[in-house]
């Protein structure tokens, strides 16, 4: 067999692994499929009592908890310009909705069969009792509450004008796990799947130690009626602020800053160190989406404001997405545990009017990843995709030491049940 023939057949083997690579083992989307979310919660009836199944027909009752329900993350699953500018990037792939729109009822076509678990591949038939309305609410109150024409609920002695049924698990972090624990799929190799917070929740000072739950956080108790012109009792508010939140973020995390030598004098090197530590989450820091980060800045500036001095670390996931989805690197923190970051800047002989400004930035995705989304899958949203934590500025000089003279703070019991504790 001459050269160039055995040159050819190694080329088309090549491109006939590719090919099957791309179309049976490398998957479209980023995760795998288990049971519990590769189709959606089964159709839903509208309970007896009930006028329908959207959210304002419970708030009818429960006022507070719609009103709660409202302002949630949950409720702008569905229409949040983010989730709609990804999900155009992913060519509106079904399989999202099963956690964005989980009721069978929200979406527009049926799930008859996935083959080889390849959701592109999947067969689906427009759904007759699809109702955009309801879509448009998204985790709305049925997706987890109704079940087979009857309301489940945490209290077994309910009295309501509708069929009820106690569900234990509503007091479980389980509840959580159907859309809170993605995993990898085939050529996926991570550590925890892309939106693995339930996997996380591995922090034995909260769970075991402290018997938190998800709920003790996201969905913090109340005493308070239930419904109207009910009994007071202890429930939950239904608000699941997390990572999009600046004040959650910043429950969760306790900084300080201190500085060596404690007052600098000109000529003399300073090492300036910040200590990061997760003092009030039972899950690592950041978690969801693997695209969140957190950003340490050191800025050192001159009475003009002229930056003389600057340096950046990062904390999140490292991942690598072509040709195989590879998590090169997870530097984020486990709960309680902390992190020194360092910054080391030569005093100058004339150092008067110097500035040091530290700060801790959250980001929900990159710049890069922003400004693809805006130019190619037309995302128009105001929020902020990044916000700041902590940040601090003090004179750098003699007096540095009277600035920094806070001590870290031991953790809280939990991000939700105490103030902002990051200090400088």
């Amino acid at each position: 067999m001459n050269l160039w023939v055995k040159i050819l057949l190694g080329v088309a083997g090549l491109a006939g692994a590719i090919y099957l690579y791309y179309t049976e083992v490398k998957p479209v989307v980023i995760f795998g499929l288990r049971p519990e979310y590769a189709h959606a919660i089964p159709f839903q009836k509208v309970p007896e009592g009930l006028t329908s199944l959207k959210a304002e027909s419970c708030g009818q009752c429960h006022r507070e908890i719609y009103d709660e329900w409202k302002t949630s993350i949950h409720a702008q699953a569905y229409e949040d310009p983010f989730f709609q500018a990804y999900w155009k990037k992913d060519k509106n792939i079904w399989v999202c909705l099963n956690c964005h729109t989980p009721l069978e009822n929200q979406q527009p076509t049926l799930v008859k069969d996935i083959p080889r678990g390849r959701v592109e591949k999947a067969t689906q038939e427009p759904n007759p009792h699809f109702d955009a309305d309801l879509r448009n609410e998204s985790i709305t109150c049925a997706a987890c509450h109704v079940r087979d024409g009857v309301i489940l609920g945490p209290f077994d002695d309910s009295a309501a004008p509708h069929p009820t049924k106690f569900d234990p698990s509503f007091r479980n972090a389980q509840f959580c796990s159907r859309c809170h624990n993605v995993v990898s799929g085939p050529a996926q190799f991570y550590n925890v799947g892309p939106c693995g917070t339930y996997a996380e929740y591995e922090g034995k000072y909260f769970m075991q130690e402290r018997g938190f739950i998800c709920q003790s956080c996201h969905m913090p108790e109340v005493d308070r009626p239930v419904a109207e012109n009910g009994p007071i009792r202890r429930g939950r508010r239904h608000l699941w602020r997390g990572g999009h939140d600046p004040d959650m973020v910043k429950r969760a995390v306790a900084i300080q800053v201190k500085a060596d030598p404690p007052a600098p004098k000109p000529g003399e090197q300073v090492t300036v160190t910040l200590s990061l530590m997760n003092a009030g989450a039972g899950h690592k820091i950041p978690t969801g989406d693997p695209d969140r980060h957190f950003t340490v800045e050191f800025t050192v500036q001159d009475s003009n404001r002229q930056v003389l001095a600057e340096k950046s670390h990062t904390m999140g996931r490292w991942i690598m997405w072509q040709p195989a989805i590879v998590e090169l690197y997870d530097n984020r923190l486990l709960p309680l545990a902390s992190r020194d970051y360092q910054f080391a800047y030569r005093m100058p002989e004339a150092s008067k009017g110097l500035t040091l400004k530290t700060r801790v930035r959250y980001h929900i995705l990159t710049d890069g990843q922003h400004e693809m989304l805006k130019t190619k899958y037309g995302l128009m949203a105001d929020d902020p995709y990044a916000f700041t934590v902590y940040e601090r500025e003090v004179p750098l000089n003699e007096m540095l030491a009277a600035a920094l003279v806070d001590p870290l703070p031991e953790p809280p019991p939990m991000a939700c049940a105490s103030p902002t504790v990051s200090k400088g």
